[in-house]
């Protein structure tokens, strides 16, 4: 059974930092692109960064760039999103994602659809 687990997530003061975690068991993706995403109530889940398997490609929201950085640790089949400089605006709930398509080296997507399993969330709220 493939899971994914975030952690990370909790109650910050603006410019402030935290750092996620996405553990991936079940099978390997040191071979596939990985995400985040984040999501608020009655919003639709929002793209905030992707990676492709080598590590070597990243894209990011125009909302996060410069202040969120994503990478990934292949031998642990981790990604992480370390988030610096938070605003209150950045609060959501924060969802990993993994492709299982075995792309190539620098493939990633930001498109939600294109990835197959998902995380249960972490809250990320960031106080005034």
């Amino acid at each position: 059974q493939v899971q994914l687990v975030e952690s990370g997530g909790g109650l910050v003061q603006a410019g402030g930092s935290l750092r996620l975690s996405c553990a991936a068991s079940g099978r390997t993706f040191s071979r596939s692109a990985m995400g985040w995403f984040r999501q608020t109530p009655g919003k639709e889940r929002e793209f905030v960064a992707t990676i492709s398997w080598s590590g070597s490609t990243t894209y990011y929201a125009d909302s996060v760039k410069g202040r969120f950085t994503i990478s990934r640790d292949n031998a642990r089949n981790t990604v992480y999103l370390q988030m610096n400089s938070l605003k209150p605006e950045d609060t959501a709930v924060y969802y990993c994602a993994a492709d299982s398509l075995v792309g190539g080296s620098n493939y990633y997507t930001r498109d939600r659809y294109d990835y197959d399993y998902w995380g249960q969330g972490t809250q990320v709220t960031v106080s005034s």
